[in-house]
């Protein structure tokens, strides 16, 4: 009863982004395990600046031209087994909820812990990320 009147309305602010939600290690290991490409990891939670700015700053970054190819996400103390396993990814930082890691070929290109989310505006945090989309997810033609 909880997750489906609390949570689920959460996840679908990501989802209904086009961000695949990962509820298990093995859905976070098929994605980050092939170390390729770019992804976006967010961890969601419940808290309120997971509802006042991460969730409101990804949704204004998805609609930037250049994206990741993945985008992922991980619900903090609901799908506990995933976010331990995403967070195994995250070499270099503590776990966070929120957080929005940027990935690339496997590596940690951009992360935003809860200390660099909380008391901002989404916008800024979104122009941040777009920043990261352009400069780590642009294809290069040869």
């Amino acid at each position: 009863m909880y997750d489906e009147m609390i949570v689920a309305p959460m996840r679908r602010e990501l989802t209904r982004l086009g961000v695949e939600e990962t509820r298990t290690a093995a859905e976070v290991d098929a994605v980050l395990g092939e170390k390729k490409g770019t992804v976006l990891v967010v961890v969601n939670s419940v808290c309120g600046c997971a509802a006042g700015m991460a969730r409101p700053a990804v949704a204004m970054a998805v609609d930037n031209e250049t994206k990741p190819d993945r985008m992922i996400t991980v619900f903090a103390g609901n799908d506990v087994e995933a976010t331990q396993r995403a967070r195994s990814y995250f070499t270099g930082y503590r776990p966070s909820s929120p957080s929005i890691a940027l990935m690339r070929d496997g590596q940690v290109v951009k992360m935003f812990e809860r200390w660099q989310i909380e008391g901002r505006e989404a916008h800024d945090i979104a122009a941040e990320l777009t920043a990261a989309f352009d400069q780590y997810c642009a294809k290069t033609t040869a």
